[in-house]
């Protein structure tokens, strides 16, 4: 019996092992490079050999041999930068766990020896799960909508990193374009206020008007520390983003930010769009359909929990008599007389209609992120495009006029330095909106296909409790 029994065990593992999960040549890095592909259009690598990562310090030395864009700039931090590999890592790990619930369980074999007054007694079991064989169809689809979460996961990772490194690039170009600017403008303020100094020795300035002028280039002399210091630190941030050691920080950046598009861009149904291709929503779905399929599998075995078969084969020695054999099996089987399961299935009950509800949420939420980012878009655009198109030709004529009447002595120096503070106002303010253009532009990207600051719990996997029956095989 015991012999029989194992081999019909063995066939019923082979049978199951025809089904099973096995490790793919990438990890399932195709799916990854496939999805974000389709949203920024950059290579991706999961760098395990020290070949691949010469091939990636390769490309990045050649990326970083040239002044930076910001799609220069993400490809760099897609290839180089560890966190994001880490993610990777954690995806590899997910594939083990996908091989791993696919596998029936191993069957146990024991062997005891009994013996006392020149008798002895041996005997042999084989022991299977049945029950984690029987349900090992269901946990390996449930491991398998898991793994395809990993991989949204990953997706979703490299398109964060994305988004926070154009957000970087704009903020460190924006600020250095802010320090060229101030830097002019304390050259010149330096020259008015050593100009104030020598009218106010003779005599022609009083100190109230050699007050306002040294206070400028105080002013001024503050504003380029700080505007320094912004960019010095959002530079740095970029560099980490990058994945870049202290070689790499001699990066060239742009001293000023591109012009502006010439029209926006018209998304009517970014709405649409955004429920359809966000990663996080992708991630939350997969989940449901995996929560949905351990409800039933909980419903299903919610009265056996326990079921294993043993076959035994026993020889016995007598000395009084010639050596025997005795050979059975053994069933064991939890009797639910005090736990019918009934926690379970609410546990699972509960934990489905939790994730529900947070899918509901997170789809509304979204639908309202797209309706919001694309108006500051649109706003930003046209602030940015009227300071474009109207203030900073506006003020070029004023400063020309005023240069005008300067030279034929109708307005005095003071009235031309008023026009020069004017102007530097409505510059650092150009400068300005013309960043938040940029950064709303890569926000809007971020909430059509995903990759920004998820909700709480928007994207976690939601564990459930007893999702598979106990002791089943893992």
């Amino acid at each position: 019996m015991a012999h029989h029994f194992a081999r019909s065990l063995l066939l019923l593992a082979a049978l199951n092992l025809s089904g099973c999960a096995a490790f793919s040549p990438d990890s399932g890095m195709t799916t990854v490079s496939e999805l974000t592909s389709q949203s920024i259009n950059k290579d991706v690598a999961f760098v395990r050999t020290t070949e691949g990562e010469g091939a990636v310090d390769g490309r990045v030395r050649q990326l970083l041999s040239r002044t930076l864009t910001a799609d220069t700039a993400v490809q760099i931090a897609l290839l180089n930068n560890k966190g994001l590999q880490a993610a990777y890592n954690e995806l590899a790990l997910a594939e083990t766990d996908l091989v791993e619930q696919s596998l029936p369980p191993n069957p146990v074999f024991s062997i005891s020896r009994i013996s006392g007054n020149g008798a002895s007694e041996i005997e042999r079991q084989v022991v299977g799960d049945i029950l984690a064989l029987a349900t090992l169809p269901f946990r390996s689809d449930i491991a398998r909508d898991r793994f395809r979460q990993a991989q949204l996961r990953a997706a979703l990772a490299t398109l964060r990193l994305a988004a926070d490194v154009r957000r970087a690039y704009w903020r460190a170009v924006a600020g250095n374009e802010m320090v060229v600017l101030l830097t002019d403008a304390k050259a010149t303020a330096e020259s008015t206020a050593q100009l104030a100094v020598k009218l106010g020795e003779t005599g022609s300035l009083n100190k109230l008007d050699q007050a306002r002028e040294q206070v400028f280039y105080a002013e001024t002399t503050a504003d380029l520390a700080t505007a320094r210091q912004t960019a010095a630190s959002a530079r740095e941030r970029l560099a980490r983003l990058l994945g870049l050691w202290d070689g790499g920080l001699d990066f060239r950046l742009p001293n000023a930010l591109p012009p502006l598009p010439r029209r926006p861009h018209t998304l009517p149904s970014i709405e649409t769009d955004a429920v359809a291709h966000r990663i996080d929503l992708q991630i939350a779905r997969l989940e449901l359909t995996a929560l949905a399929k351990s409800l039933h599998l909980t419903e299903a075995t919610r009265f056996v929990t326990l079921l294993d078969l043993a076959g035994i084969s026993r020889r016995t020695q007598d000395p009084e008599g010639a050596p025997f054999r005795e050979r059975g099996f053994d069933v064991q089987f939890q009797i639910p007389i005090f736990d019918g399961g009934e926690v379970r299935v609410r546990q699972a009950a509960e934990t489905y209609n939790f994730a529900f509800n947070r899918l509901t949420e997170r789809a509304v939420n979204v639908r309202s992120e797209a309706r919001d980012a694309y108006r500051i878009y649109r706003s930003t655009y046209d602030i940015a495009s009227h300071y474009q198109r109207e203030i900073i030709p506006l003020r070029k004529i004023i400063t020309e006029e005023m240069q005008l009447r300067f030279s034929s002595m109708q307005v005095d120096i003071f009235a031309l330095l008023t026009e020069a503070r004017q102007r530097l106002a409505s510059l650092r303010g150009a400068i300005d909106a013309k960043q938040r253009f940029f950064l709303a532009q890569s926000d809007l990207q971020t909430v059509v296909n995903g990759g920004g600051s998820p909700a709480a719990g928007s994207d976690n996997p939601t564990t459930i409790a007893a999702a598979a029956p106990a002791d089943g095989g893992h």
